[in-house]
């Protein structure tokens, strides 16, 4: 049995290692709030880190605390926003019951990156560095790509005559069609049509079996 010198010592590292995880979220925190700040008003592809660490306040020996470099703090901004995305996509897909319903939503979703002035100065970075942080951190970018195929996967599964057993193999179709197209608008500072929409919607939706 732990004696309550041992117990009250416990606790002391107990509380010790959940202020400083704490302290750490919050300094973590700040980078990326500092570094969505900057990206957002330089419309840098690749922000500067002493630009970063000037918005923030951090210093560079408290940016190497956290991140081994900047291309590992742009994942985790990469990550973030995919996280985010996959919130917004579910909001929307969840105001449907059809299965084909669903899947226009994920790609109408996907593409109303575009639309949103914030979130095209947000996104236009990370699908610009996407492939330098895939070869870095292929397991890292894959676990947040996957979030986003799955949730297409599950809703073309419910598609009458779908391709059930292809599912996963058609999401990733579509998501690789539907970044593209995201990509180009961004690149170009356009948005989309709603002809270019139902257009994309038409061809992925036919590709999966049923007729749009």
């Amino acid at each position: 049995m732990e004696s309550l010198t041992e117990t009250i010592a416990r606790r002391s590292v107990e509380r010790s290692l959940a202020d400083r995880q704490a302290s750490y979220t919050e300094e973590i925190r700040l980078i990326v709030e500092a570094t969505y700040r900057v990206i957002e008003r330089s419309g840098s592809f690749d922000p500067k880190l002493r630009d970063i660490l000037r918005e923030s306040g951090m210093s560079t020996q408290a940016f190497y605390k956290h991140f081994r470099s900047k291309d590992e703090l742009l994942l985790l901004l990469l990550d973030d926003g995919r996280r985010r995305l996959l919130s917004y996509l579910e909001h929307r897909m969840n105001k449907t019951t059809s299965p084909a319903g669903r899947v226009r939503a994920w790609i109408e979703g996907v593409l109303a990156q575009a639309a949103d002035p914030q979130a095209a100065s947000r996104t236009r970075p990370f699908l610009a560095n996407r492939d330098r942080l895939s070869e870095q951190f292929p397991a890292e970018h894959q676990t947040s790509v996957d979030l986003l195929v799955e949730l297409l996967a599950a809703a073309i599964e419910e598609l009458p005559g779908g391709r059930k057993k292809n599912a996963r193999r058609d999401a990733e179709a579509i998501y690789d069609v539907t970044f593209g197209a995201l990509y180009r608008l961004l690149t170009r500072g356009t948005t989309p049509t709603t002809g270019e929409i139902d257009h994309l919607v038409r061809f992925c939706l036919n590709a999966t079996g049923p007729k749009a």
